[in-house]
């Protein structure tokens, strides 16, 4: 499980990081919308993967890995939003997509497992 753990965070932190430079370009009047609001969005999905983590019981962990998955559904429209409104190209939108969709799976895969473990 400890591989799998420090293979989503470091999936994750990329995402973070490449989220804030990709938001770097987006347009000043969108400082406090889509710019804040997506970035806003990828970092809960890392700050409530982390402290999910960090919990010892079970449920509480599922409870933070559910809005961190949450968090990367609300990454992804925005993503495919700024993509639409011209903000980036084609190139960054599939980079974007499929680390989120990956990070998404690997949550939800997280959640199934702890939700059926006794």
């Amino acid at each position: 499980m400890e591989k799998f753990h420090d293979k989503l965070n470091i999936k994750i932190d990329e995402f973070v990081h490449l989220v804030y430079k990709i938001t770097r370009n987006f347009p000043k009047d969108e400082l406090y919308g889509a710019t804040s609001q997506l970035r806003r969005a990828a970092l809960s999905i890392m700050l409530n993967y982390v402290e999910g983590y960090a919990r010892k019981r079970r449920l509480v962990k599922v409870n933070f890995f559910e809005i961190s998955y949450g968090s990367t559904k609300e990454s992804a429209y925005l993503l495919a939003f700024a993509f639409r409104e011209g903000w980036f190209g084609e190139k960054d939108y599939q980079q974007f997509a499929s680390l989120v969709e990956e990070i998404g799976a690997m949550l939800w895969r997280t959640i199934e497992h702890l939700s059926h473990d006794t």
